[in-house]
């Protein structure tokens, strides 16, 4: 038989024969994991892994540990972390199919932890790029792996999106409750209000600028969702997204404003590409009242942005200025790089002062810790995850029953140009905020494939069976 070349998107022709004869014969092996009855869990994997990976999720946003120590005994993140890495492993194993998928993105993650690796015996510090790589990078990429195999139908991604949206509403509350009630912080230079973050200093959201990103990521997963749902839920979804929007803005936060301006542009053109000609108008018409209603000292600190002079903290200029130093150590360290995370340590060097400061761009981040290898493996990265993202959405849409992954292609593709507008100001290359959207990205591509093999597999079943079990009468 002639071998025929299959996209990723495609179901193998060959297993769906192999799947088909299996189920014709009531095997039950390797062939027809696929088939009718259990078989088709195969497509799923372990629910019980996708219920831990949820948890972490909310975990890992909320940090429930900070409200109740007592389960800081049990380090439930580790616990969600672990169940949901051995159901995978356990349900892969016992089904026999591969652990992890095939996929490109996959492989550049792991290539970005090899060479950080490798270039920390030559980094300016070891044992802080050691502490770093296993307290943190480790971890975000583990939880990218996890969302990227465990992730494979459109139900569980919509449960992730869900679960995203659920986390920003304490996460966004809890701004607006610091702003209104008065728990800020006040710059000594300008009186210059910056809310307090989610649980203060601590978590990922803790710093207002942390806050401000982690919503601009949630919010295009949740306008997907009520793009892709009906009345209450739409609602719903909708009240989510403004509480959201509102808590970017109640930060203060340069980089949140014009991640979330990326934003509702995107979002913008997500609706003219489903031609809703009409959401489209009354979003911008929503967008061009939001400056009528914003505080005057917000205005006023939204206009640093082209004005860096007007910024009487200094910020603005100094994290100019280390740009421009961050590019000087690159080219003094093109290969190798300083090492990972020892871009402070290069940049007080390259100063002569220890202010102590990253520089605030995640690319130049890669560039100053990894070199230019680094710099590459992780634009790379990137730039992948927004094309499987933008191909799931290209071809789903034209499938009637894809259509709600079609919506969460769209959104993951948001968040996706959100991220690389808030990576231009913010010190968080090793963090979850990317890893997570990415993950996502690497699911819809899985999801897509399975979902179409699942589809394909169903009908060669139906057609398989004898005539009379299908409802049709034989012939007389």
């Amino acid at each position: 038989m002639n071998q025929v070349a299959v996209g990723w998107w495609q179901a193998n022709p060959d297993t769906c024969s192999a799947n088909l004869k299996g189920s014709r014969h009531g095997f039950t092996g390797e062939s027809s994991r696929y088939g009718t009855g259990t078989s088709l869990a195969a497509f799923e994997g372990s629910r019980a892994a996708f219920s831990a990976l949820v948890a972490f999720t909310f975990v890992l946003l909320l940090s429930p540990q900070a409200w109740f120590p007592v389960l800081k005994l049990i380090r439930i993140a580790l616990l969600a972390g672990g169940i949901a890495m051995a159901a995978h492993v356990f349900e892969r194993t016992a089904h026999r199919q591969p652990i992890t998928p095939l996929a490109p993105e996959i492989g550049i993650a792991l290539a970005l932890v090899f060479w950080s690796v490798v270039t920390l015996p030559l980094s300016y510090w070891p044992g802080g790029g050691i502490h770093l790589l296993t307290d943190q990078y480790l971890k975000a990429i583990a939880f990218f792996w996890l969302l990227a195999t465990i992730i494979t139908t459109t139900d569980r991604l919509r449960a992730l999106a869900w679960s995203l949206t659920l986390c920003a509403i304490p996460l966004a509350a809890t701004g607006l409750w610091h702003y209104l009630s008065g728990y800020v912080i006040t710059t000594s230079q300008e009186g210059l209000v910056r809310v307090v973050g989610y649980l203060g200093s601590s978590g990922l959201t803790g710093n207002p600028n942390d806050l401000a990103l982690m919503l601009n990521l949630i919010v295009p997963l949740t306008g997907a969702l009520a793009l892709s749902s009906r009345g209450s839920t739409r609602l719903f979804a909708i009240a989510v997204a403004l509480l959201s929007i509102a808590g970017v803005i109640i930060t203060f936060s340069r980089a949140g404003f014009l991640s979330l301006s990326a934003t509702l542009f995107m979002f913008i053109l997500v609706l003219v590409r489903r031609r809703s000609g009409g959401a489209a108008i009354a979003l911008l018409v929503a967008i061009l009242a939001v400056p009528f209603v914003l505080p005057a000292t917000y205005v006023e600190r939204l206009s640093t942005i082209t004005n860096l002079q007007q910024d009487k903290t200094g910020s603005a200029l100094g994290r100019y200025n280390d740009l421009r130093i961050a590019l000087d150590v690159v080219a003094h360290n093109p290969i190798v790089g300083v090492g990972l995370g020892q871009d402070m340590i290069a940049l007080n060097q390259a100063r002569g002062q220890s202010t102590w400061r990253s520089v605030h761009n995640v690319y130049l981040q890669y560039a100053v810790d990894l070199g230019i290898p680094g710099f590459l493996l992780f634009a790379w990265l990137h730039l992948l995850c927004f094309r499987s993202a933008w191909a799931v959405e290209k071809r789903a849409r034209s499938d009637p029953a894809l259509v709600r992954l079609a919506t969460l292609a769209a959104g993951v593709q948001v968040s996706l140009v959100a991220f690389f507008v808030a990576a231009m100001f913010h010190p968080i290359a090793y963090q979850f905020y990317f890893f997570s959207i990415a993950g996502l990205a690497v699911a819809l591509k899985n999801t897509y494939r399975a979902e179409i093999a699942r589809t394909r597999l169903v009908t060669l079943d139906v057609l398989a069976a004898p005539r009379g079990s299908r409802g049709v009468e034989e012939p007389s």
